[in-house]
């Protein structure tokens, strides 16, 4: 396998031994064809790297651990791929383990992997648990600056919080979907692709808070452990449309929402707005089309930013802790940023026409 890196260099990258390297660069005997993969990985990642690397400077290495589907952290990888060389003279690079179903007790055990290998820093994007909260702990104790991005874990020792403010993007889906009801009465399904995210539960709270106190007479109500992933998803949101012949609006919190429209497709339900979060490339071709109504956005690239910043600081080492929050950006078909040039929107495999009527966008009820 031909590559220019110093074989120490990919064995960092990849977290493995120097000799394991060596035996797969040389096509020994006795490697997995897993391990063989990681190496072809960390390399392929050096060399993603490398242009932005080149500039002399103090090196730091960050881990960056998130459990999303693949089309939220794409986008982020990009991000952070992209903003690495913005610290000069400092010179970043990032080690990505990017998981979609792995559950709590697999994301410990990744965070304990990173912390016993050595790293300059973490980012992570975990659920909100006590197996978790211990693993982030003995990280810290290790010395080692954790930032948690777009949900928090506020009861553990981490050096900072970059992202969105959570409840206020709840709070902006509240208005945005009561306005365009308006006083009549209705139901408005919220989907979450699992309890275990502060940052979902922190959404929902802002938006059942302000339809409450402003829309009394929309009800609310929840599918969740759709895990983001379109399949499970899709079975939840059918399901909720055949019990509630009412719910004629979605709020998503947690994604899938191609699914989730070919459900209110198959049960021929009119949905009359459909917010939701993140430009991943799905989102971007669904609000092209008018399939959705709104996205609520926060910058990606931004966020990266942020994080590097904290790195940089070293926040952590000084006891602090900090939120760094992401402005909420409302997106229509209208203002859709222009897509980065090589990511490509995908086929758009469900269209529906915007169904509001003007008089629902009056004052607020209550």
């Amino acid at each position: 396998m031909t590559h220019m890196f110093p074989i120490k260099d990919i064995a960092h990258q990849a977290g493995l031994s120097m000799a394991t390297v060596d035996r797969v660069l040389n096509a020994r005997a006795g490697v997995s064809r897993q391990t063989g993969l990681r190496v072809r990985a960390a390399i392929a990642e050096l060399e993603r790297q490398e242009a932005r690397a080149l500039l002399p400077g103090r090196k730091m290495t960050i881990d960056v651990l998130m459990e999303a589907p693949r089309r939220f952290t794409t986008e982020a990888r990009a991000a952070f791929e992209a903003e690495m060389a913005a610290f000069v003279p400092l010179v970043f690079r990032c080690r990505f383990h990017l998981m979609e179903t792995e559950g709590p007790a697999a994301l410990a055990r990744a965070i304990d992997r990173i912390r016993l290998r050595g790293t300059d820093g973490m980012l992570v994007k975990v659920p909100d648990t006590p197996v978790i909260h211990a693993a982030v702990a003995r990280a810290a104790a290790a010395g080692i600056t954790v930032v948690t991005f777009v949900t928090d874990l506020p009861s553990a020792p981490r050096a900072a919080y970059v992202g969105v403010d959570n409840r206020a993007a709840g709070e902006t889906a509240a208005y945005l979907v009561g306005r365009a009801l308006g006083a009549q009465a209705a139901t408005v399904l919220v989907t979450i692709s699992s309890s275990r995210f502060r940052g979902e539960g922190d959404r929902e709270k802002g938006f059942r808070t302000v339809m409450r106190a402003c829309y009394p007479s929309i009800r609310v109500t929840s599918v969740c452990e759709g895990r983001g992933q379109d399949a499970e998803t899709g079975r939840l949101v059918h399901d909720a449309l055949a019990a509630d012949p009412t719910i004629c609006a979605i709020y998503s919190i947690g994604g899938g929402n191609r699914a989730t429209l070919d459900a209110c497709r198959e049960m021929g339900r009119a949905i009359r707005i459909f917010v939701a979060h993140d430009l991943d490339a799905d989102n971007r071709a669904l609000l092209a089309g008018h399939a959705i109504d709104f996205v609520l956005y926060h910058n990606l690239r931004a966020d990266a930013r942020a994080a590097f910043d904290v790195f940089r600081h070293g926040a952590f080492c000084r006891g602090e802790s900090v939120a760094r929050l992401s402005s909420v950006e409302i997106v229509t078909p209208y203002n859709l940023p222009v897509s980065p040039p090589d990511i490509g929107p995908p086929d758009i495999g469900t269209e529906r026409q915007i169904r509001w009527n003007a008089p629902a966008w009056g004052a607020p009820s209550g």
